[in-house]
């Protein structure tokens, strides 16, 4: 089991579990080591397949490309789920209204009809291949429904969705590119132009006459038959999940419905998972510019005590100043000073008083409230900056 298990892409534990869920059975511990060493031992033959059942396990593909852990998981899971018997294969509503819709849509220069819109599956494929997309598109969504998805209407159109995410998705047919070949008809244009042409220059042969060139396609466009599945288009951190299922020489979309089944389990982990991861980013940016803004906000209360407290100490040596100058004048003319110094000490020393009276306490506290500081509004005049 462990080395068969490599074949498949999956582990053993899987392949267990795939085959306890069919009933095959599988040996027991040690049968192999008791087998190389010639002991007789009994291998449990295959018993016959329930009633209803296929008498043979796919087990949908594995990727080959490195995935994160939970995505693995989530990829073994869905290929467990994918082996499971076959649901009923009712036709859809939206299925059968898009199928409908083609039918009745007027093709495209190149032979493509298309249908998109909400209650509709977008689709884009020639008139001939309608019946085979109604048949593949049935088997995905049988695929689906294993996985536990539901086909429902969306925006802008029909979408998977399980009890936690919704993928849209898409499905067209590939076009070929070939270059033009004129129809007899074109031909018959052309030759006429130049016939034209060629009689007007020999009427007049100093002049250049110029006529309307028919113009005709460079290339021509016609559908292949090859159909192309597609999830819709999501940017994703770090690698993609698997987004498209093509047609191939060998390989068809009819029998890649549980690969398809296991890329929407997928696909829906993967976006759910970058949602999350894409949280916890925008929570730890918003935590970081939190944290700035803080220390931004400290800075800016900082600096406006720091200013206050500067103005006031700025003050207090200007008082200091005068009261020194006041001394001076009154030692230098203690008893009769002159008329206009006598008039400036009486100046200064009102001055000197109301200026001491504004930095008192009470007039410091209305002073403080009037800035605003040394209170709840520290931070007046702080500009939150988002960037």
């Amino acid at each position: 089991m462990t080395h068969l298990a490599k074949d498949f892409a999956i582990s053993d534990v899987a392949l267990h579990k795939i085959s306890r869920k069919h009933d095959v059975p599988t040996p027991p511990p040690g049968w192999w080591a008791k087998k190389a060493a010639g002991k007789n031992v009994k291998q449990t033959p295959l018993p016959k397949a329930k009633v209803g059942s296929e008498d043979k396990i796919t087990i949908a593909g594995g990727e080959l490309s490195q995935e994160q852990p939970s995505i693995a998981a989530v990829r073994e899971q869905a290929r467990i789920l994918a082996t499971g018997e076959k649901l009923d294969a009712a036709p859809h509503p939206i299925v059968e209204r898009t199928l409908a819709k083609l039918r009745k849509a007027k093709p495209s220069p190149i032979g493509i009809v298309s249908v998109a819109g909400p209650g509709l599956i977008k689709c884009e494929v020639a008139p001939e291949t309608i019946d085979r997309l109604g048949a593949i598109l049935s088997q995905i969504v049988q695929a689906a429904a294993m996985q536990g998805f539901s086909l429902i209407d969306g925006e802008p159109s029909a979408r998977f969705r399980d009890e936690a995410e919704s993928v849209g998705f898409a499905i067209s047919e590939l076009t070929k590119r070939e270059k033009h070949i004129l129809t007899e008809a074109e031909q018959a244009k052309e030759e006429a132009w130049l016939l034209k042409r060629e009689r007007a220059s020999k009427a007049d042969s100093w002049r250049t006459y110029s006529f309307d060139r028919p113009r005709f396609p460079e290339w021509d466009y016609r559908p292949t038959g090859q159909l192309s599945f597609e999830f819709e288009q999501v940017c994703f951190w770090g690698g993609s999940p698997r987004r498209s299922y093509r047609d191939a020489k060998i390989q068809r979309l009819e029998n890649m419905t549980a690969d398809i089944a296991v890329g929407l389990a997928v696909f829906a982990a993967a976006k759910t998972e970058d949602k999350l991861r894409r949280a916890a980013e925008q929570q730890r940016v918003e935590e970081v510019l939190r944290l700035r803004q803080l220390e931004a906000r400290a800075k800016h209360v900082e600096e406006r005590r720091t200013s206050a407290l500067g103005a006031i100490l700025g003050e207090l040596q200007e008082l200091d100043r005068l009261r020194e100058l006041m001394a001076l004048l009154a030692k230098q003319a203690p008893v009769n000073p002159a008329p206009r110094v006598a008039g400036f000490l009486d100046w200064a020393t009102d001055h000197l008083a109301m200026r001491e009276a504004r930095l008192s306490a009470p007039s410091l506290e209305e002073r403080f409230t009037g800035e605003r500081l040394f209170g709840d509004t520290d931070d007046f005049g702080f500009q939150v900056r988002r960037y």
